[in-house]
């Protein structure tokens, strides 16, 4: 069950708790699993996040949750780690991730092409600027990312 706009509400109840505790909240999904209703919290730090980073999340934002009622079925909180391939959703992501590789879906195709594996080099305008393994660069607006991942790299 969606509940419209409830996932962006969330991602404003949760951004000042998370930064509160010096975390950057990296997303939020609301979903329904084997019939139980789950709300994820995803959050990042320099350096990456502990255990104790994700409950302290937990016992804060439980409370603002107990206030606030946004969801009106009964659900299980999970906060975690983005992991190694995390989203990427904002312009200082990208920044922050400079150098770095990613895959990135985008809503419109750019010269015939949704999907693009590249090395992020810059964000310029509104746009990330991109360089592929061939090296053609690619400038994509941040409006026509659908998905941006970081690629794992071993």
């Amino acid at each position: 069950m969606k509940i419209e706009g409830l996932e962006d509400r969330i991602k404003g109840l949760a951004e000042p708790v998370a930064e509160g505790l010096g975390l950057e909240l990296v997303d939020v999904v609301y979903a329904t699993e084997y019939g139980k209703r789950i709300l994820r919290i995803f959050i990042d730090k320099p350096g990456g996040v502990t255990i104790d980073d994700c409950s302290d999340l937990s016992r804060e934002f439980s409370t603002v949750l107990d206030v606030e009622d946004p969801i009106p079925q009964s659900y299980t909180l999970e906060v975690s780690s983005p992991g190694l391939d995390r989203l990427l959703t904002k312009e200082k992501d990208f920044l922050r991730f400079a150098g770095r590789k990613v895959k990135i879906r985008t809503k419109e195709a750019l010269d015939g092409r949704k999907n693009f594996k590249a090395t992020v080099t810059g964000v310029e305008n509104g746009k990330v600027l991109l360089k592929d393994a061939d090296g053609k660069t690619w400038e994509i607006m941040l409006s026509n990312i659908e998905k941006a991942r970081l690629e794992i790299e071993i």
